[in-house]
Order: C-alpha cells, then structure tokens, then sequence
C-alpha cells in the first residue's frame, strides 16, 4: 500500500478539508493510517514536502536555467554566494567543465533583473565562464517518480496550459501562505483557511481557478529522488536540428522516465539545445533509458550530466521580501 500511497500524493492530491481520509477511502484503508504513513515516510525524508507548485513565469518572475565554470578549490565557497539568493531554488555539481547548474528567479519589480542578478554572482563567485540558458520551450515539468513499478514507459503528455490572468490581492495573499509544505494532520488547510478568513469552498475554489490558469501547475507530494531509492538521475543534454526542436522535444517528453524537458539556446561553447531529466534507480537502469530514447530521438550529439553533490533544492518562497533585501545589500555594495 505504502507503493501506491506515494503514487497518489504524486499524481492526484485531493484538495479538500480531509484530504487523507479521502486517500484512505481509495486505498480501503483508514484517515489514522493513511497518516501516520505519510508522517513515517516524511519522517525518513522520501518524502520532501506536500504542496502547491506554482508556474514561476505567470507569477511574473523571470527566470533561467544558468552554469557556472568554477575552479574546483573555489566551489564550496563560490557555492555559498550562489545560495545566499532567495531566488535559487536547485543547485547541483554535475559531471562537466561546467560544473555548477543552479536555477534562478528574479522577483516582478527586480531593479536590476535577471541578466545583470547572474552578472553579480558571477563576479563575487569568480566564476571563470557561464552561460544562460533560459527556457525556449517546455514540453513536461512533473516529476512523479514510480514507485508501484507498473507504469508504462511512454505517456501522454497534457500541453503545459499558461493564460494571462490578472491576481488579486486576496489571490496574492493564498498564495503566500498556501505556497508552503502542508502539515500531514487530519485538517492541513485549516490553519491557512483560518488566516485568510474564507471558506473552504472559497479556499479550494481559488486553487482550482489557480490550476485552470496554470498559474498553479498542481497540488502534489514532491519525494525525495535518492531516498525514495532513484539514485541514478541525468541531466541529458541533447544537440538537436533547432527547426525540429519542437517535434523532437514531443517526443522525448513521452518517455515517462523524463521529469523535465525544455528547449533552451545553443551557444559557440554549448552546443546542446534540448535538455531531458531523466530518472532511474541505477546507472545503468538509467543509462538503458538514455539508449532506449537515443533510438527515436534525432539528434547530432548527447551527453548524460549526472550530479555529484546537491547544494540546494527548495521551493521560491513567492512574495517573499528576501528579494528586495538581497538586491539592496549588492546595489549598496
């Protein structure tokens, strides 16, 4: 049950007042269980936290996917710099010249904005080269991990839905306090709902409008790769024909191993364009994978860039003033 537990909370929360009584009803189990489940499994860290994952872009950040080539003896400190912007939310060492990829966000009323933000850490990080890889085209953000070992090795892949839609003050405000991991209790909401002063209808009611927008990608269990036993993830970058970026891309994102996959700018000193997150329990589980993919993918060149050390995965914390007080204290510097 515990298989099929994780496989829920990855692909379909219930956002209602009782959420794991419901996963309860589903499982023929009971709310205690269900509960004192999830707090064994997050408890153990497999599971990092239950959340909404909001779409960064339509909250009016900008955002990128940046490298750093960095001298080794230089990295835990230059790493450190990294870090200390609110804005970093993944930071790995893979397997490369380019050896730190870290993901960056700049706040809506950023002063100095996102190109000139990377410039300044940079700098203070004394970086030796970087590049800027923002998305061009995103196929499939949703990590949801196997844990049953029966899901197919292809998948449909819904078109990821962006429309324009003005926030409220009170939209602005359930997301500040809704953004965050729910405490696993038999009423999660509650506390949040209190604070808002609105119903539960309305409360759910706003995410929902939230997801129909994708301003809000999903609600959803996010686990952790290694410790739910996934030891083996690749950042695959792959060349590909630019005018075909589009149809290639469809089709690597089929592979339900594959997390993420966009389309991002090739330069003189890069000349990968199509980037693949790729999940398996081993290497070489993974790397069969990679091959299996490499037969329908077209494509001029590819390389697996595994991580060899984590610094940093969080979540934004939106709205948060953390942004403004780190561009004030580098503007001031």
């Amino acid at each position: 049950m515990k298989s099929e537990l994780l496989s829920i909370i990855q692909k379909k929360f219930p956002l209602t007042s009782r959420p794991f009584a419901d996963i309860a009803n589903e499982l023929n189990s009971d709310e205690e269980t269900i509960i004192k489940l999830l707090r064994e499994e997050k408890e153990k860290k497999i599971i990092r936290q239950i959340s909404p994952i909001f779409d960064t872009k339509s909250l009016g950040y900008s955002s990128s996917l940046v490298s750093f080539k960095i001298k080794r003896e230089l990295i835990d400190s230059a790493v450190e710099i990294i870090n200390s912007h609110p804005g970093v939310s993944h930071n790995y060492e893979r397997e490369h010249t380019f050896n730190i990829w870290f993901t960056l966000a700049v706040a809506p009323d950023s002063k100095i904005g996102l190109e000139k933000t990377v410039e300044i850490l940079a700098q203070n990080a004394n970086v030796t080269e970087y590049i800027l890889l923002p998305t061009l085209k995103l196929f499939k953000i949703a990590v949801k991990l196997n844990t049953t070992g029966d899901d197919a090795k292809k998948e449909t892949v819904k078109k990821h839905k962006r429309t324009f839609m003005k926030l409220t003050p009170l939209h602005h405000k359930v997301i500040a306090l809704a953004q965050h991991d729910i405490p696993i209790i038999k009423e999660p909401f509650k506390e949040v709902v209190d604070k808002l002063g609105i119903s539960y209808d309305e409360f759910f009611s706003i995410l929902n409008e939230l997801k129909e927008a994708g301003v809000m990608r999903r609600f959803a269990g996010i686990l952790n790769h290694r410790k739910a036993g996934f030891n083996a993830n690749a950042m695959v970058v792959w060349d590909v024909d630019e005018n075909k970026g589009e149809e290639i891309g469809k089709k690597a994102a089929e592979f339900s191993a594959v997390s993420h996959c966009y389309l991002r700018p090739k330069y003189a000193n890069w000349p990968y364009n199509l980037f693949t997150m790729v999940h398996g329990k081993t290497t070489k589980e993974t790397n069969a994978i990679i091959k299996e993919m490499a037969t329908e993918i077209e494509h001029f060149a590819r390389r697996p860039l595994y991580s060899t050390r984590e610094f940093k995965k969080i979540r934004i914390e939106y709205f948060s003033p953390s942004f403004e007080e780190w561009e004030r204290s580098h503007i001031e510097a």
